[in-house]
């Protein structure tokens, strides 16, 4: 797939859904988003280190290990270890400033897919770098003012930047 183009967006709306369309799509490099999926927003260092955990439990076993991890978050926070599993290479990426900056993401493998719960952020970057869109929408979340901002600032790009299945 060509930078800048029209990309598949799969809409989700748990984590099982999640690890689901990573073993459906098969990519060999997965952006996962942190909040609100791995961690909520302004939670503790024990939520995000056990939502990391969690997630690569999921994934353990379905997503196949050729398949490399990147977790990326806007915010500051990092865990306080980096996240690990036996047979797969797994990063973290604080402070991405997604869309903006894509250069870090730039040499992942392709094809690949980004997960997260903001068009305006991670579908924007997915659609930077080519990539699959997994769309995460749980649902019955109280969002905080910037997500809720950001998430009415990226519905109207849905349709101009992807397809859906």
């Amino acid at each position: 797939m060509t930078r800048y183009s029209r990309v598949l967006c799969v809409p989700c709306h748990s984590v099982d859904a999640v690890v689901d369309a990573l073993v459906a799509i098969g990519p060999k490099t997965a952006i996962v988003d942190v909040e609100p999926m791995i961690a909520y927003w302004d939670t503790d260092q024990a939520t995000l280190d056990a939502g990391l955990r969690d997630f690569l439990d999921a994934a353990a076993g379905r997503v196949p290990p050729r398949c490399d991890i990147v977790f990326a978050t806007n915010a500051l926070r990092r865990p306080s270890s980096g996240p690990t599993r036996p047979g797969r290479r797994i990063g973290y990426v604080a402070d991405a400033r997604k869309p903006l900056t894509v250069a870090r993401f730039l040499k992942l493998a392709g094809p690949g897919v980004v997960v997260g719960d903001q068009i305006a952020t991670d579908g924007v970057l997915a659609w930077r770098l080519g990539f699959t869109f997994v769309y995460y929408n749980p649902g019955g979340l109280e969002l905080p003012r910037g997500p809720r901002l950001m998430r009415a600032l990226g519905r109207p790009l849905e349709r101009p930047l992807f397809r859906n299945p």
